[in-house]
């Protein structure tokens, strides 16, 4: 093939490209009511070249994927919207898995993980308000699974009857725009105030069969908008009882508004649960264990104490280099970086790293609470740093949850105190 051919080719591949992610943001923006200057700001890039990639005039060039990134994030945009959009950039998706190439019918074909079934199970047993809270500690998604939670809600419920309301990030006391901007996501058309909203829902409740609404990130939302959006689906689960299927999902934030909030009577009627810890017969053949088996899987979990990001870059050694014995694999591991801003709040003062060296050096830092009190604990536990441990006296106490995450803070505390010595401040 010639140079002009393909020249010719490669010119109409980025022509292509061009137009498709000038129609993929175009139609985002749409759904918020997004303009140029906001999008620009949010991200900064100037209002001209945002124009220019919406009208097609120009794309991402490659220093720019995380200004893309930035922009799905801003955008309010799934994970698989995120890829679709990264992807007619020109760049590789953020996001493990493949789901947004899959035919609907292929999706709903795939079986549901045991843990996507309990919560459904859990969830049609509560009587007579059906509202669940799934609480999740760092690095687990929110929430975790997403996009198997609502293919196996579109199995029960059917694809019409499922709504994931995910409450957009803003400052703004614009109580009308917010609304707005929730329902377009979402899928609710005419909506312009938080009266409107609610009628929206109210008028899908009317139709005989049950709504499920999955809400995530619910604790990111402005206090004001928070509380009304709380008041709105408190409102409807009592008119419309046991049509409305809610599945709340967060972590720190969300748990602190059940447990802290006496006011919100709608997290107070709520059921909680926790997402369960991983085991070696639910990773195998997963697109995060590629080719391990479970004995290999069961190293992983043994050795990271099934903590997320540890567990992950175990799994990858382990793919990489089968043969790798737990003490070696472990010794690996702690020379990672991983954990180091999960630690980074009792590094920056000297009464922090007390702290953390006193917690260090305990085996069982204190009983399960289903709010803990101190803010040590607390943040810990929402880092998931430490977790919930069942002893031979039959009670519940909290524990790290390995040794390896114990030397990643000690290691931590080590350079953060000869930072402290040099005269610099650990950041």
């Amino acid at each position: 093939m010639s140079f002009e051919v393909l020249a010719a080719s490669a010119g109409t591949d980025a022509t292509m490209n061009r137009q498709q992610f000038a129609e993929l943001l175009s139609q985002h923006m749409r759904r918020i009511r997004a303009s140029a200057a906001d999008v620009a700001a949010e991200i900064g890039m100037s209002r001209e070249a945002v124009n220019n990639w919406r009208n097609g005039d120009s794309i991402p060039g490659r220093r720019h994927r995380d200004r893309v990134l930035a922009c799905a994030r801003y955008l309010r945009l799934s994970e698989q919207e995120t890829n679709v959009l990264l992807r007619a950039a020109g760049f590789e998706p953020e996001f493990p898995g493949d789901t947004e190439r899959q035919e609907p019918d292929q999706a709903q074909s795939e079986p549901a993980r045991s843990e996507v079934l309990a919560v459904f199970e859990q969830l049609q047993r509560l009587k007579p308000y059906p509202i669940l809270m799934l609480l999740c500690p760092a690095h687990l998604g929110q929430p975790p699974e997403r996009h198997a939670i609502l293919v196996e809600a579109g199995r029960r419920f059917g694809r019409d009857r499922v709504l994931h309301l995910q409450p957009p990030y803003s400052l703004s006391p614009d109580t009308d725009r917010y609304f707005a901007a929730l329902a377009a996501h979402c899928g609710l058309d005419g909506v312009n105030s938080d009266l409107e909203f609610e009628t929206a829902l109210s008028r899908r409740l009317r139709e005989p069969a049950p709504l499920f609404c999955l809400v995530s990130r619910f604790e990111q939302a402005p206090p004001q908008h928070r509380d009304t959006l709380a008041g709105i689906l408190r409102s409807l689960s009592e008119m419309h009882s046991g049509k409305l299927f809610l599945l709340i999902c967060g972590g720190e934030g969300l748990a602190s508004l059940k447990f802290e909030g006496g006011d919100l009577s709608l997290l107070n009627i709520a059921q909680t649960s926790r997402w369960p810890e991983p085991e070696a017969a639910s990773l195998v053949g997963t697109l995060s264990a590629p080719g391990l088996d479970a004995s290999a899987c069961k190293t992983a979990l043994a050795v990271s104490g099934a903590h997320p990001l540890l567990l992950a870059e175990a799994m990858r050694l382990l793919h990489e280099e089968n043969d790798l014995s737990p003490s070696t694999l472990a010794a690996r591991l702690e020379e990672s970086d991983l954990l180091w801003t999960s630690f980074l709040p009792w590094l920056k003062h000297a009464d922090g790293r007390q702290r953390l060296t006193a917690l260090l050096n305990k085996d069982a830092l204190g009983p399960v609470r289903p709010w803990l009190q101190d803010p040590d604990l607390r943040a810990l536990y929402w880092s998931n740093l430490i977790v919930e441990q069942r002893t031979e006296a039959h009670t519940r106490v909290l524990v790290w949850r390995a040794d390896l995450v114990r030397a990643l803070g000690r290691r931590a505390l080590h350079e953060a105190n000869a930072l402290t010595e040099s005269g610099e401040t650990p950041s």
